[in-house]
């Protein structure tokens, strides 16, 4: 067979089975690895990902998510339903037992969040669990601080980051290496762009939750986003609650995450809407990524996800 003949990975596929080999380095080389899933788009994909590189049998690591207590209800019926229909486990670490604990001390306000509080939930559950590797969705097109990260980012027994203190990845080689007390967290998805997030699942038939589809919801405007209008809003003099149709690009805490004005009530719209944007959906949808320049890597320094 000629070179011109043979068949080639697409580029969906490579990026598949790139994160699906980094998965399997991970169940291969740490003793406890845990996937965060959210209910969001990226978890999504990790979840599809794990499947196929670990059926028939079952994940050789639980699923855990951070609820803040003040996620979309849409994505937490998604998530426990779709954990059910897996037939994995769930480790769900809860903002609202860290307040409870002292361990956080909640914001007040009309622009308080618990987005920020979820470190030291996160960082909590990694120690009383004694997971050594932990599974994201981020991607490096997502934020300027994403870019800098490796597949591997390792965290000292702080939970820390240090950007300028990286190992190599040369050739798909991943030096998986830790100290007592250390830790990972390890991105598969890191060479995907949001596009082909939305393209793979397009692809492959995933299902999401429905508030990444256009719908009708009760919002106000605050710094030029749409916040959604729920019991943890509190609005200040001069804001009106309208209805706007909407669909939100990334999900999180309700007080924290915007929606954008669409009509794309389909896969096929949504991609399409995505190839258009020149916003990243951080940008576009954080409140908390607009506190500075320098805030998501101020948060992954001291232990965020």
């Amino acid at each position: 067979m000629s070179v011109a003949a043979r068949p080639q990975l697409s580029h969906l596929r490579a990026l598949e089975s790139e994160a699906i080999h980094v998965m399997r380095e991970v169940a291969a080389e740490f003793e406890r690895p845990v996937l965060l899933f959210s209910g969001g788009k990226d978890s999504i994909v990790l979840l599809r990902l794990a499947e196929k590189a670990f059926r028939p049998a079952p994940f050789p690591f639980p699923l855990m998510h951070v609820d803040t207590g003040h996620n979309f209800p849409e994505v937490i019926e998604f998530r426990d339903r779709r954990v059910t229909e897996l037939g994995e486990r769930l480790v769900v670490a809860s903002v609202q037992e860290s307040i409870d604990n002292g361990r956080v001390v909640e914001e007040t306000g009309p622009r308080a969040s618990r987005n920020r509080l979820q470190t030291v939930t996160l960082l909590d559950a990694i120690a009383e669990h004694g997971f050594d590797a932990a599974f994201g969705g981020a991607r490096r097109d997502e934020e300027r601080a994403r870019a800098k990260e490796r597949v591997f980012s390792f965290r000292d027994d702080f939970g820390q980051w240090d950007p300028k203190n990286q190992r190599p990845e040369l050739w798909n080689l991943y030096n998986g290496r830790i100290n007592n007390g250390e830790h990972v967290r390890v991105f598969p998805l890191s060479n995907w762009t949001e596009l082909d997030v939305w393209e793979y699942i397009d692809q492959e038939q995933l299902e999401v939750p429905s508030i990444y589809f256009s719908h009708e919801r009760e919002v106000f405007k605050r710094d030029g986003m749409l916040y959604a209008m729920s019991p943890f809003a509190e609005l200040i003099d001069g804001e009106e609650v309208t209805t706007e149709t909407v669909r939100y690009r990334t999900v999180g805490d309700m007080s924290c995450t915007g929606g954008v004005v669409s009509q794309a009530q389909t896969l096929d719209e949504v991609v399409l809407e995505i190839a258009a944007t020149r916003i990243t959906e951080r940008g576009e949808t954080r409140a908390d990524d607009r506190v500075s320049e320098a805030a998501m890597e101020d948060r992954k320094k001291a232990g965020y996800f």
